[in-house]
Parts: structure tokens; C-alpha cells; sequence
């Protein structure tokens, strides 16, 4: 392993990283791949370079292409800097169907921003993401970790207006 001095993946960082490649066998490291992109992401400003996604892959000793592959597979994992809340919006024929590209275009005039951008102030950016397993609540947003559903506009502005 021949990681740059500036490598992320040190500390703390190291420590997550090296309790998910334990629990694989020693020859299959490479199977922390989803979790290490991850950890990096949350704790490098919310998004993937090019450098850090090579730093992972010199961590668990894979070709680069491999971790790009998964990297830019998975829609959980962003290529461009994101809002300090990034606001997820399904946008599966459950919740198009119960209103979602009104949420989505509400979200568009309050924040003077499209699907892929960051809000001037840095606090917010939307993204339209493929079924997040709420269909029953639709429509429904994922903002950080936690989960909304059953979204009028009203209760979309409720709760951004609560977050920090």
C-alpha cells in the first residue's frame, strides 16, 4: 500500500474504514469498497474527487477503475460539492404520481436553484433520486438521514425552516 502523505484516510477515518474491512475475509478488502466511500464522503465535505476515490482504492488494494465503477453507480455517492443539506427528492412513478415534481419544482423557486446545484448560501442543494422504499408515504424526501413523507409544500417549508 503506498498512500500519499496528504491522505484522508488516516485517523479516525482509517479506524471506520478498517472495522468494515474486518469483517471480510482478509483476501476479499475490497468488499468495504461501498462503506469506505462513504465514510470519505461524509468527511470530506459531502462529495468525491477523483484523488479520494483513488486514495480508497490504494487503501483496499484495487484498480481505481473498480471504485470509480461503484462510485458512480450508486446515486448515494456525489461527484460535485453539495449543499450542507442535501435535499433528496424520489422522484419514482409512486411519488410523481402523489405530487413529487411539485415538491421538486417548489424546491426549485425557494432555493433559486435545479437539481445538481448548491443554494448561494451553501445550505441546501436538491437532488432527484430514484425510489428511496417509501412508496406507501409518497411523496417523500430523505434530507440527511432522516426521512419525510406524506409532503405538501407547507410541510416541506416546515421542516427546512427547522433545520440549522
Amino acid at each position: 500500500m503506498n498512500l500519499k502523505t496528504d491522505s484522508v484516510i488516516t485517523g479516525s477515518v482509517k479506524e471506520r474504514i478498517d472495522r468494515w474491512v474486518a469483517r471480510y475475509p482478509d483476501d476479499q478488502k475490497q468488499s468495504a469498497v461501498m462503506a469506505s466511500l462513504r465514510i470519505v464522503q461524509e468527511t470530506q465535505g459531502g462529495h468525491l474527487t477523483p484523488d479520494l476515490m483513488d486514495q480508497i482504492a490504494d487503501y483496499l488494494e484495487m484498480p481505481p477503475a473498480a471504485v470509480y465503477e461503484v462510485a458512480t453507480f450508486y446515486s448515494n455517492y456525489e461527484h460535485q460539492p453539495v449543499g450542507k443539506h442535501k435535499v433528496c427528492v424520489c422522484n419514482s412513478i409512486s411519488c410523481m404520481l402523489r405530487g413529487s415534481e411539485e415538491i421538486i419544482e417548489h424546491l426549485e423557486n425557494r432555493f433559486d436553484i435545479k437539481p445538481g446545484e448548491v443554494s448561494k448560501d451553501g445550505r441546501f442543494s436538491i437532488k432527484k433520486v430514484e425510489c428511496l422504499g417509501a412508496c406507501g408515504g409518497a411523496p417523500m424526501m430523505q434530507v440527511g438521514k432522516t426521512y419525510y413523507e406524506n409532503l405538501t409544500e407547507s410541510s416541506v417549508d416546515e421542516i427546512l425552516d427547522g433545520l440549522e
